[in-house]
């Protein structure tokens, strides 16, 4: 699960960020100065910061200058339509997007999930733990949850195990057999319900499931996952 602070003065802002953020399945720190914003990346593991410009004491540009001294994390700075200098300012000093007030809630969590994507999976930061991503899809194990580019899928308890299997051994081929054993915990009686699942958890992470990209058939011999690690 990734972790996302918001830092604003105004207390309706953080609270209509933190209902979007945490629907979207992040978990959100607060704060409401420049200050109180580097004390919080400090005492916690923050993987993107949303970060207003005009605040009282330490503002979001002195804030994200003393930040870029310490991390390099994104962040996305939050701005009125009216701070264009100092929109130009906090990219100059290294803010890695902006949103406008007022927010279109769709735009912002894309905006977020596009940071996110391009720092974890493009080489920008450490991998998280627990997690593993081939291509464009992310498997959290921590937070048993999968996402491809950037967005939930919604898999049965017994697909997200196949999909954990094969994603931990990118490239090796298991038999229907053997997926059902290390899966099932038991030797497969009967017909081998691997195959139905599989042709769902296609359906779910691929884009042309006829044509898949990572949950590859190598015919007569098994399945396997294929694609970049990021």
């Amino acid at each position: 699960m990734y972790h996302i602070l918001v830092c604003d003065d105004e207390k309706d802002i953080v609270s209509a960020l933190t209902i979007y953020l945490t629907s979207d399945g992040y978990r959100v720190f607060t704060a409401g100065s420049g200050k109180e914003a580097l004390a919080v990346i400090e005492q916690n593991d923050i993987h993107l910061v949303l970060l207003d410009i005009m605040m009282p004491g330490m503002d979001g540009i002195t804030a994200l200058t003393e930040l870029r001294k310490r991390k390099n994390l994104p962040v996305i700075l939050l701005t009125a339509k009216s701070e264009d200098t100092d929109k130009v300012l906090g990219l100059n000093v290294g803010a890695d997007d902006y949103v406008t007030k007022p927010f279109n809630p769709v735009e912002l969590l894309a905006r977020v999930r596009s940071q996110l994507r391009r720092y974890f999976q493009l080489g920008g930061g450490t991998v998280l733990p627990g997690t593993i991503t081939i291509g464009a899809v992310t498997l959290d194990d921590d937070a048993k949850s999968v996402t491809v580019d950037g967005e939930p899928v919604n898999l049965t308890p017994l697909e997200y195990d196949i999909l954990r299997l094969l994603m931990r051994n990118k490239g090796k081929v298991f038999p229907p057999a053997e997926i059902y054993r290390q899966v099932w915990h038991e030797d497969c009686m009967g017909e081998n319900p691997v195959s139905v699942h599989i042709r769902h958890i296609r359906e779910k992470i691929e884009i042309d499931p006829a044509e898949p990209r990572y949950l590859k058939v190598v015919w007569g011999q098994g399945y396997k996952m294929e694609g970049d690690d990021r």
